[in-house]
């Protein structure tokens, strides 16, 4: 056996701190589904860009005269544009057109309401009073 000039001390590794509250347990949800969510959208991204492609060549390999089944020309565009744009853009595209509603909603709202009151509406109805 090994001699051994000192008894081992055993020390435990820091744990990382980590909170364990209602708050902190829905931003990471947040963050998580946000990721998952972004890599969602771009693998259906490419899945259609591929298919936007498939088709357009199936369009450009087929008899003019049979238009039975084929699929139009905007809709290959379209497959092709939005798949693209998903699959490079995934999470932060999304967001950033929905940063653009939430922005027109608040523009929209920002004004104050106007109440009339009972009076005001049945002055207005009769005409001015004298």
């Amino acid at each position: 056996m090994p001699k051994t000039d000192g008894a081992a001390v055993l020390t435990q590794a820091p744990l990382p701190s980590a909170a364990w509250d209602l708050t902190s347990f829905l931003q990471n949800a947040k963050s998580q589904v946000q990721l998952w969510g972004g890599s969602v959208l771009m693998l259906l991204g490419v899945v259609g860009l591929v298919w936007g492609g498939v088709l357009l060549i199936k369009k450009l390999m087929a008899n003019p005269q049979s238009a039975g089944q084929q699929q139009g020309w905007g809709t290959i565009a379209l497959l092709v544009l939005v798949g693209g744009a998903l699959g490079t853009g995934g999470w932060t595209l999304i967001s950033t057109i929905g940063s653009g509603g939430q922005q027109t909603i608040t523009d929209l709202g920002g004004g104050t309401v106007i109440a009339q009151t009972f009076d005001q509406v049945t002055g207005f109805l009769s005409g001015p009073s004298k």
